[in-house]
């Protein structure tokens, strides 16, 4: 059964533990004080850290928690033991349903209600930095109650971030899409992110392009509060993004890939669902989301204009030049053939399977007026919702 979250333990002050890359003894931007009280700074270390704390807030979540913590407390073993060398806290964000009652019925689980949402936060944020203030590992794993992880993937991650000797690790993790739309749609999108955040180029402390995938974000400990934490980034609707940032402006390090070996989420079980989510998200993950709503638009003209167009001209009569018309309607095709390559050059980065990516096209229109309406939403109305939720834009 869950338990309640114990208080703090008094003991070491901050900074008498060992951190675990030494990034206090590194140079790095200077950090403000959250003006939050209660945070990592201003209360005391507990008398004994442990290896790692995984954080799962969850808001109306009763479909998808069990799988995600049965992924989680299936990983305890001799050497790595839930309760002993690590610790699972579920954040119950004021939901209304069956949320907390699955966290209970999870032996060790910690469940935990978040605290009172003030003005300028988010409920994500809120949520996670609940729990994070009073974390006990060396390493916090902040996670989505609609991810499904893989055996072993919580001691890799930890490995990996250590060998890369990096503060922050995010996974991109293998997306679980069903019905027509997600299957269509969700593939032009991971492909356009893929585009415009290479994972080369986002782990590279040397390029200025960040990105983080808040549905699996390691961050050890020290690097958090060089971070300022959640609190450094409590208004923003991104906040993996946001704190992704802040990783390569602080030098704590970034690593960054997609990770369907580690971790699987099933972010959406609606078409409506998945209109928000991307709603809420594409104007601020793309540089101009109108822009690229236009060239996507004009990629559904040119995937059917072109066919059509060659064939009406395959068929035309024009008795002495129907040779030239002919031809014309040749070289039509061609171009169709060409775009088509490079349409789907272009899907097959999204790490989608094929049969998905094949039936990508069908999602184009959805896919405009997804990117249209971000685009509204936040330039024009500027505020978007989530949730039951409305934030600024």
């Amino acid at each position: 059964m869950a338990k309640d979250k114990p208080e703090p333990v008094e003991g070491q002050g901050a900074g008498q533990w060992k951190p675990v890359l030494g990034l206090a003894d590194q140079p790095g931007e200077r950090v403000s004080l959250p003006a939050r009280l209660g945070t990592v700074y201003d209360q005391p270390e507990p008398a004994e850290l442990i290896e790692l704390t995984v954080i799962v807030p969850a808001r109306n979540e009763e479909l998808s928690l069990g799988e995600c913590l049965q992924s989680l407390v299936s990983q305890s073993e001799e050497i790595f033991e839930l309760g002993r060398d690590w610790e699972l806290i579920v954040v119950d964000d004021q939901s209304i349903d069956r949320t907390a009652e699955i966290a209970r019925s999870f032996p060790g689980v910690t469940l935990m209600k978040a605290g009172k949402l003030e003005h300028g936060w988010t409920g994500k944020t809120n949520a996670v930095w609940t729990a994070a203030r009073q974390a006990r590992g060396r390493w916090l794993l902040f996670t989505d109650a609609d991810t499904i992880h893989q055996q072993g993937s919580l001691r890799r991650a930890m490995h990996e971030a250590t060998r890369h000797k990096v503060g922050v690790l995010s996974y991109s993790p293998r997306q679980i899409v069903t019905g027509l739309w997600q299957r269509t749609v969700m593939p032009l999108v991971f492909c356009e992110l893929a585009i415009s955040y290479p994972p080369a180029k986002v782990s590279d402390p040397n390029a200025r392009i960040a990105a983080a995938n808040g549905q699996f974000l390691l961050v050890e400990r020290e690097a958090y509060r060089r971070l300022g934490g959640h609190a450094s980034v409590a208004d923003k609707v991104l906040e993996d993004v946001e704190i992704a940032f802040l990783a390569k402006r602080r030098k704590v390090g970034l690593w960054f890939r997609y990770a369907d070996d580690a971790v699987a989420a099933r972010m959406y079980r609606t078409t409506a669902a998945m209109i928000e989510g991307w709603t809420k998200n594409l104007a601020l993950l793309f540089d101009n989301a109108l822009v690229l709503a236009g060239w996507r638009a004009l990629d559904i003209v040119l995937l059917v204009g072109l066919p059509w167009l060659a064939i009406e001209l395959w068929n035309a009569r024009f008795s002495a030049h129907s040779l030239e018309w002919l031809g014309a309607g040749w070289v039509l095709a061609l171009l169709w053939v060409r775009n088509l390559f490079r349409f789907y050059g272009r899907v097959a980065k999204s790490n989608f399977p094929f049969l998905d990516c094949a039936l990508s096209p069908l999602g184009l229109p959805l896919f405009v007026v997804v990117l249209y309406r971000s685009w509204f939403q936040h330039r024009i109305l500027k505020r978007v919702s989530w949730k039951g939720r409305s934030y600024p834009g």
